[in-house]
């Protein structure tokens, strides 16, 4: 009997088996090489390899696992949040109907926000049928390394160091708060958020530049720069990021960001890498006029769906 004939069923899952993330990391490998982009952020990748945070909805065609959805409820103000993937055999058959539907089951208030990376056309027609319209976009822009990089020119009154695991997180989270108060995705990081973080292959203190207020030695910004790719699950060369950048609104440091930003990318580019990536806010001119400045170019788009209230 063909797939086609057998029915369509989810299954939430607070943790998942080995066996499960396996089969769900291949199903996500297939369709990143099939869709050329990743269908999972970060956030979502990191819950999945260590098996917390999140409910994982897993989508069946009979017995064959079809599809996958991440599902965080744990924001009250902004709403559940969804990433899914469909197998790329298993698509137009209403898997993907099905994950969405259940996710929004599992949302405490019925709202729901679908996130896709890459403006592909599958994801525009799934959030069509299901009544979903654009809500917000999320702009990866990228520039080479090779090409000159300006001097840093570092504020005066501030002084500029590696990050130190042991004393540093209050007053990163501290300022991470305030500097992205107006997106609780990244704004709202906890202890735990930065502690995941600084477990994962890629990290290194030696990229993580916090900036500090000389006279007060208080946190007032930081950089942190990642190095991913190269073996670790991206299926591309390695790549350099200015994975977060945040300046402390209260800190009034006119040139912080531009000295923050080209210390990191002097940093990347000393580690022989040949480009940079960071992603950023469509409506954040501010943040985009400076990338601009220093060279960056915008290369592809992640998208946020909700239903119309």
């Amino acid at each position: 009997m063909s797939e086609l004939n057998y029915p369509i069923s989810t299954v939430v899952y607070e943790q998942l088996d080995s066996t499960y993330i396996s089969k769900i990391s291949t199903l996500l490998n297939q369709v990143t090489e099939f869709d050329g982009v990743r269908p999972l952020s970060e956030h979502a990748w990191l819950h999945l390899r260590k098996n917390d945070g999140g409910k994982h909805v897993v989508g069946f065609i009979g017995a064959t696992l079809a599809g996958y959805a991440h599902v965080d409820i744990t924001d009250l103000v902004e709403g559940t949040s969804a990433e899914l993937a469909v197998s790329p055999e298993h698509r137009n058959l209403g898997v993907g109907h099905a994950l969405v539907n259940k996710a929004t089951q599992l949302s405490p208030d019925g709202r729901l926000r679908l996130w896709a990376h890459g403006l592909t056309a599958g994801a525009q027609s799934l959030a069509d049928s299901l009544d979903f319209r654009l809500s917000r976009s999320l702009w990866q822009m990228r520039r080479s390394l090779f090409a000159p990089l300006p001097l840093a020119h570092v504020p005066e009154g501030v002084r500029i160091r590696s990050f130190d695991p042991a004393t540093d997180i209050p007053g990163i989270l501290a300022v991470n708060a305030r500097a992205f108060a107006e997106l609780p995705d990244q704004g709202g990081w906890t202890e735990n958020d930065i502690a995941v973080r600084l477990t994962e292959p890629w990290f290194t203190a030696v990229g993580f530049f916090v900036a500090l207020d000389s006279s007060a030695d208080s946190i007032i910004g930081f950089h942190w720069t990642k190095v991913h790719g190269s073996g670790h699950d991206h299926g591309h060369a390695a790549i350099g990021e200015v994975y977060v950048l945040a300046v402390d609104p209260e800190a009034h440091v006119r040139g912080l960001g531009r000295a923050l930003t080209t210390i990191g990318l002097t940093h990347l580019r000393g580690l022989g890498l040949g480009s940079a990536m960071l992603y950023v806010d469509s409506s954040n001119e501010r943040a985009i006029s400076l990338y601009e400045s220093l060279g960056f170019v915008h290369w592809d788009t992640d998208v946020m769906y909700r239903r119309p209230v």
